[in-house]
Parts: C-alpha cells; structure tokens; sequence
C-alpha cells in the first residue's frame, strides 16, 4: 500500500484548493493535525469552509488560518480562546454556522456513514433550528440536521500503518475518528508510521479503508489552551 504512503503534509496535500471545504480533526489544541494545518496555510489556498470543533487559538491551530484570512466560513461548536476569530466575525469577514457540539459529531459520523439527515431534539426552539425542518416524533419536536462531507479529512493518529490503519491515543481521539470517515480524502498524519501487521487489529480505531493518504509527522508541540497549576502550601 506504498501509494498511500507520503513523504510529509505538503505533497499529502496535493489537490488543495480554493473553495473547497475541509474537515480538521482536534478538541481545542488536543490531537489537532498540525503539520497538515501549516501545509494548508503555506499552500495559499483560499475562502475555504472549514469544519472543527473549534478554531484554536491566535497563534496555533486553526488561528493560523484566520491570521492569513484564508478561511472565509467557520462550522463549530465553541469559538472561544480566539481573539482574531471575535474579530472577523464582528467585522463581517467571518461567516459562522454555530452547531452543538454533540449535533456536530452526529453529522460528520452520518456524513461518512452516507446518511443524509438525521432528526434530534437539540436545539428546537433557538436559533439553531431557525430555517430548518422540524418534526414530531411520539409528541416531542425534533429538527432535521444534515450529514457533513468534506472534499478533504485532516486527521492525527498515535500510531498508522501503511494501509492507513489509525489509533488515536486518550482523549486526542476526540472529533478525529468521526472526521476521517467523511472526507472524500482523507489525509492521516501520525507520530509513528508502521508497517502493515504491527498494530493490533483489536486497537485499531479508524480502519484503513477511509484513509487515503497518510504521512508520519514532526515537530508536535503539543500545546496546552490554558495551563493552571496549583499553588504551594
């Protein structure tokens, strides 16, 4: 499965382009792709919808896209820790669709599981079901979400093999194994890439048959939002 095999985010990132609509993989700073993140700002590519739970911080994540302006749609559940994010979205640069965080692990899981639309009842009667189709179930209203797919699936994994077999470690699996079944490419980069056989198939997370394209990646910094620590007594 060597053709799945690339030497690192920027040729993994072939075909990127204006437009087009990416799926980023991440809780706040916590198992984001990094590298594949600063391969995208340093392609140019521009007035991208970009769909993650969130938007990193200033500096990091996806702030560094915002920074350059080449995200023009955001779709998340929590856009705090981000400045430059309040900014543009106030001005008018920014769009934003807001979506429950549970509502949005939903629609990437039915996106990659090719179901168009599912009814829940989170959110009826705010602003989120606003436009949107609603409907009775047992005597309880329930609005109709749609399934999310993205031309490309920015995903990060432990461990990988050469087939692209993933294994997320602790709570960096997050949002990632839902993300990595909806993207019509999807793109793994992984802390130590394997050969194929060496994982244990009772760990793997997201199966090989999603991944496209995987890549081992370098230099994690791994940063923490917001570090607190207890004082001495």
């Amino acid at each position: 499965m060597s053709h799945k095999v690339f030497s690192d985010a920027k040729t993994a990132l072939s075909g990127v382009q204006d437009n087009m609509t990416y799926l980023v993989g991440g809780f706040g700073l916590c198992g984001i792709p990094e590298n594949c993140i600063l391969a995208l700002r340093d392609s140019g590519v521009k007035n991208i919808t970009c769909v993650s739970n969130n938007a990193g911080v200033d500096d990091f994540g996806l702030g560094l896209l915002l920074q350059t302006r080449q995200i023009k749609k955001m779709m998340s559940s929590y856009v705090g820790e981000n400045a430059t994010f309040e900014k543009q979205f106030m001005s008018g640069e920014l769009e934003l669709e807001f979506c429950p965080q549970g509502t949005l692990a939903e629609r990437l899981r039915a996106g990659g599981a090719g179901i168009p639309g599912f009814y829940t009842p989170t959110g009826v009667g705010t602003k989120i079901a606003e436009g949107k189709e609603i409907r009775q179930f047992d005597g309880r209203d329930y609005v109709l979400e749609k399934g999310i797919i993205g031309d490309f699936a920015f995903v990060k994994a432990w461990k990988g093999d050469k087939f692209g077999n993933l294994v997320y470690r602790k709570t960096a699996r997050n949002f990632n194994p839902m993300i990595a079944t909806a993207g019509k490419i999807t793109v793994a980069e992984v802390e130590e890439l394997v050969e194929i056989g060496e994982l244990d198939p009772d760990q793997i997370h997201t199966p090989g048959v999603f991944v496209q394209r995987i890549f081992q990646g370098s230099n994690y910094e791994k940063r923490i939002e917001q570090r607190t620590v207890q004082k001495r007594v």
